[in-house]
């Protein structure tokens, strides 16, 4: 189980007469996710989502507030945690100028996995995302939809427990994206954690359990799809977004 107590992340910028101004990424963000399910993180660019992400996965350290995987803080065990989780982000550059095998034969290094289980392991993920066509061109000849499934296989490899994926989708034709969507539900029925960042509201209700909706780094709304739908009195969740920020046109005038 995953637990996010109070995550608060500040930075510093400067305002137009060069003065430093401070503002929160995210704001007092709490919420559980548990092994078997998938837990969506929606909102629109800006929300804090990508920043809640990096600070889940330990790349990024929080201003206030812990983050705990099966009752461990991450500070006292994070190479044990790390070596269980997949981080996927939409905007991961891979070597381009080597091929998908040789990619993640560098992983397998990476994650110090057993090298009697490597080459098997390596095969069963190229064949789950239909790799095959192209496991041997390098990596900067390929396709979007064909880079992020190779994106999305290196991240998997190791076979971890946790998967954090920020907008595993974003930018793929139909075919890709069923396939990803498609091993996400296949893991949650492995009974991994799986937190999934996306601003595709329909996305979401298709393959979530519950929902963390996120504006200018505030939790809005928790729930199950159907629960927030049923508490804003919409029929879906980009409805209920609205709703809850009080329509568009509010939103709008604040900038």
């Amino acid at each position: 189980m995953l637990e996010v107590k109070n995550i608060s992340k500040k930075f510093k910028k400067k305002d137009e007469n060069g003065k430093d101004i401070f503002f929160y990424a995210d704001k007092d963000i709490s919420f559980e996710a548990k092994d078997g399910e998938i837990i969506g993180l929606l909102g629109p660019n800006g929300a804090g989502k990508t920043t809640l992400l990096r600070i889940i996965a330990s790349i990024m350290k929080p201003t206030e507030g812990e983050i705990f995987f099966d009752k461990k803080r991450i500070e006292e065990h994070e190479i044990e945690i790390k070596k269980n989780i997949s981080f996927l982000s939409g905007n991961t550059k891979l070597y381009k100028d080597i091929t998908c095998v040789e990619l993640l034969k560098m992983c397998a290094a990476y994650y110090d996995m057993d090298k009697k289980i490597v080459e098997k392991r390596i095969q069963e993920v190229i064949d789950r995302f239909d790799m095959n066509s192209f496991k041997n061109q390098r990596i900067g000849t390929l396709s979007t939809g064909q880079t992020q499934r190779v994106g999305v296989a290196r991240c998997v490899l190791h076979n971890p427990h946790y998967y954090i994926l920020d907008e595993a989708t974003s930018g793929l034709d139909i075919i890709s994206s069923q396939v990803i969507l498609d091993f996400i539900k296949e893991e949650k029925e492995k009974g991994k954690c799986i937190i999934y960042s996306t601003h595709y509201m329909e996305e979401a209700e298709n393959i979530c359990d519950k929902v963390v909706l996120l504006n200018k780094g505030k939790i809005i709304a928790c729930g199950t799809p159907k629960e927030i739908e049923k508490d804003t009195a919409t029929s879906n969740l980009r409805d209920a977004f609205f709703h809850l920020i009080g329509g568009l046109k509010n939103e709008l005038d604040e900038y």
